[in-house]
């Protein structure tokens, strides 16, 4: 088959990514092997192809947010069959066994496995990954437009329960960063009943993309929103944008961090934190997390807006994606589908 492997980190625009082909995989006892017909293009997998993420496996071939159709199971897999077809997001397998898997918190798990870091991702003609973790998808989402759900939507998902903008009609939610995550979570939380503020440096694409998404106020990065949010999450990977989000929180408002590599937060005053303000990262997901999200996201419906890129083109996409060219989200097309 045909793969895009990593084999030493280095700049996206040293086109590290190499288009090779390598032994289809076969699935282990618990194990689907899908045939990979789309996959999207996150900041996770640039932080892996550049080593803002410490290299884990070598070759790698990256890329989490895989949707595709089965084709061959493992003797012990009994929930998926033949031709269904399904999604592949971040978080692989976790022990089950670790203190944090036993109280319902496997997205910390001690001994976790990431798809397209830990073990091979979706940035091939076919993946292999455990069945329990694997998701059926609504039948509403095409291939291109359910990738974006099964990470940026995902952790979105997350984000905005740990806010706590569940049901809160008139909460004042702000976003900074309106790349993919940030075009979805803003659908969900004002179908929520949310007022969103979304601060974001790139005016054609994700500032107007975020008028279009019905966002009551639209500014720069750092730009203070008129009115004091309720709830803020950072969806960029840069740590600057921490003290200025702290600055615009209401009293007893949340600040979620929704990325796994974020660069240096500056020194923070106490009076940013003070009022009971709350800064908390946001860590992977919960298979239950992907669940819920995936009904939720059928019945709104998201539209998720997307770039595509042939397969071969993965390092272009990955640029793309850096230097915020991208309106929506980037998807790799791997095979043709839905």
């Amino acid at each position: 088959m045909r793969a895009c492997q990593l084999r030493a980190p280095g700049p996206i625009e040293d086109r590290p990514l190499v288009m090779e082909d390598v032994p289809v995989p076969s699935p282990a006892d618990d194990e689907a092997v899908i045939k990979v017909r789309a996959c999207g293009i996150c900041r996770t997998d640039l932080h892996v192809v550049e080593g803002d993420l410490p290299s884990r496996r070598s070759p790698i071939i990256p890329g989490h947010q895989v949707v595709g159709e089965v084709t061959a199971l493992g003797p012990r897999v009994g929930s998926l069959e033949v031709g269904d077809r399904v999604g592949v997001a971040w978080l692989r397998r976790t022990c089950g066994s670790c203190r944090f898997c036993l109280s319902d918190r496997e997205n910390l798990c001690d001994h976790p496995e990431f798809t397209g870091w830990t073990a091979d991702g979706g940035f091939a003609e076919y993946v292999a990954a455990p069945a329990a973790f694997v998701y059926r998808l609504p039948e509403g989402f095409g291939d291109l437009q359910a990738a974006p759900l099964l990470c940026a939507g995902i952790i979105g998902y997350r984000a905005l329960r740990l806010t706590g903008i569940t049901s809160w009609p008139g909460a004042r939610l702000g976003i900074y960063g309106f790349g993919s995550a940030g075009h979805v979570a803003i659908q969900v939380a004002r179908a929520r009943g949310a007022d969103v503020y979304v601060s974001t440096r790139d005016r054609e694409r994700h500032q107007a993309l975020a008028t279009e998404l019905g966002a009551a106020w639209v500014g720069g990065a750092k730009e203070r929103p008129p009115a004091r949010l309720d709830a803020a999450i950072i969806f960029a990977p840069a740590g600057e944008l921490v003290p200025p989000a702290l600055e615009a929180l209401d009293k007893g408002a949340t600040l979620a961090l929704g990325g796994i590599h974020m660069s240096p937060i500056p020194a923070l005053e106490y009076a940013l934190l003070y009022g009971e303000r709350v800064v908390r990262t946001v860590a992977n997901n919960t298979r239950e997390d992907g669940r819920e999200f995936l009904i939720e996201a059928a019945r709104i419906p998201v539209q998720t807006q997307v770039r595509t890129f042939p397969l071969a083109e993965a390092n272009e996409g990955l640029i793309a994606l850096k230097h915020d060219a991208i309106r929506g989200a980037g998807v790799l097309m791997v095979a043709s589908g839905g």
